[in-house]
């Protein structure tokens, strides 16, 4: 009798073990989140901020070029054959380029052959007119005693009969004329010799000088610092440094700059969606990819008015130029840097990730957690940064969020706001550009894009209509 009563109460047991288990299944509340996948609502001040990519750039530079003269010589395209390697300090006069001086070689040889061409004309012409001068002299001397024998011959001719004393004076003052006329002739010679000689003189010159050109720009393709520093290759419009094989042109004839490493700045490209948010004075924090726990900050100093599209682009940049504060030694044109600059602050505020907003059906909406039970909330949101969103009602401090939809999201009720909408809080002092907003209505899709972001990053939907 004691088995049987015993063995009825290990069946009841076991029935209301069974029972009790699938009640608990059917009844359970909605599952808790991981903690990891849960965040809080917190209180605080709120910035929003652009985040680029930037560039270590010297704010001053000595630059070390090509012969400033090398078009002169005719060498318009000039290739680097050797250089020393980036980052070698060196000391003034000191060697840190060669160009390739083949370039010049048939110039050199051509400018020579020209040279000796018109020196060989210039003694030409010096002989020339040395040959024709004598032979001038010697012909006046020759009409000098000439007109001496015609007039010895007029003074013989007095007693003689009158015919032949005309003919002696007649032929006396040809004699005269004909010498007054060589003289004049003499100085005419004079003047063609000197004016030819002041040709092929000037032709001379003119290749010499062309020669001397030459000659210098070709020692001058060994260049040399002109200052004492760091050795920092110079950059073409591509982004390509320059470097052994690189042409130089004579209208961009840098090859390299020695950079003043005391004052440093940051050369950032905005696209044009977040170009209207930023500002000259707005505070930037900065850090190193090559040391991220190295901390900088600076300041906008110029924003480019037009856009332009870089190498490997489809959207237009804006070049903005970022003063680095701080004078740090290991800083290094080329360094590349993350820049987030300040575009928006608020203080006071709620905020959440943006991981946790979601919209559908023109609602914005996040997951509360509230002990085992999850609900859908509507929200609506203000500002939002790379990683944040504030929220202006729904939420209170302290609140907990699901940052990924439960599986059961579809079944959850909404709880839809109330009351009417809240003042926007007061703008901080560093609020300098546009206030960046979440989009209102549309496409979620296309307002995410429209704002730089993911889809799953998009403004919440205005509130309901109360009834």
């Amino acid at each position: 009798m004691r088995r049987l009563l015993r063995s009825r109460w290990t069946i009841v047991l076991a029935v209301a073990l069974v029972l009790g288990t699938g009640a608990w299944m059917i009844f359970k509340p909605t599952a808790v989140a991981d903690a990891a996948l849960v965040a809080k609502v917190k209180k605080g001040d709120f910035k929003a901020t652009v985040t680029t990519a930037g560039e270590l750039r010297a704010k001053k530079f000595v630059q070390i070029t090509a012969p400033t003269n090398a078009q002169q010589a005719g060498a318009y395209q000039m290739k680097i054959s050797s250089i020393v390697p980036e980052g070698t300090v060196v000391q003034q006069g000191q060697v840190v380029a060669e160009l390739d001086r083949s370039t010049l070689a048939s110039t050199m040889q051509e400018v020579t052959l020209a040279m000796q061409k018109a020196q060989a004309q210039y003694e030409q012409a010096m002989l020339d007119s040395t040959l024709n001068l004598s032979k001038a002299r010697e012909d006046m001397r020759t009409m000098e005693l000439g007109l001496e024998e015609k007039r010895l011959a007029e003074e013989q001719a007095k007693f003689e009969a009158p015919t032949i004393k005309r003919q002696a004076a007649i032929d006396l003052e040809k004699a005269q004329r004909a010498l007054a006329q060589a003289k004049l002739d003499y100085k005419t010679r004079t003047e063609q010799a000197k004016a030819k000689m002041r040709e092929v003189g000037a032709d001379l010159d003119r290749q010499k000088n062309k020669l001397g050109v030459v000659q210098e720009v070709m020692g001058n393709f060994t260049i040399k610092a002109p200052a004492p520093g760091m050795v920092i290759y110079v950059k073409e419009w591509s982004g390509k440094k320059r470097t052994v094989g690189s042409q130089v042109s004579a209208w961009d004839p840098g090859v390299a700059t020695l950079p003043d490493l005391t004052k440093m700045e940051s050369i950032t490209y905005v696209n044009e969606i977040d170009i209207r948010k930023i500002a000259v004075g707005q505070h930037v924090a900065l850090t190193l990819d090559s040391d991220p726990s190295k901390r900088l900050t600076g300041t906008v100093t110029q924003v480019a008015n037009v856009g332009e599209q870089r190498p490997n682009q489809d959207a237009k940049v804006f070049e903005v130029h970022v003063d680095i504060a701080q004078a740090d030694t290991t800083l290094r044109p080329g360094m590349t840097t993350s820049n987030a600059v300040e575009t928006y602050t608020t203080k006071n505020v709620l905020s959440i990730p943006l991981e946790a907003v979601n919209s559908d059906s023109g609602i914005a909406y996040v997951f509360r957690q509230q002990g085992h039970k999850v609900t859908r909330q509507e929200i609506e949101t203000g500002a939002m940064s790379d990683n944040e969103v504030v929220v202006m009602r729904g939420l209170h401090e302290g609140d907990e969020v699901l940052l990924v939809p439960p599986a059961n999201k579809d079944k959850l009720d909404v709880s839809r706001l109330t009351g009417p909408r809240p003042k926007a809080p007061a703008e901080g002092p560093t609020d300098t550009a546009a206030k960046v907003k979440l989009p209102i209505g549309g496409d979620t899709a296309a307002a995410a894009k429209q704002q730089g972001k993911p889809a799953m990053m998009v403004a919440p939907m205005p509130a309901p209509k109360k009834n």
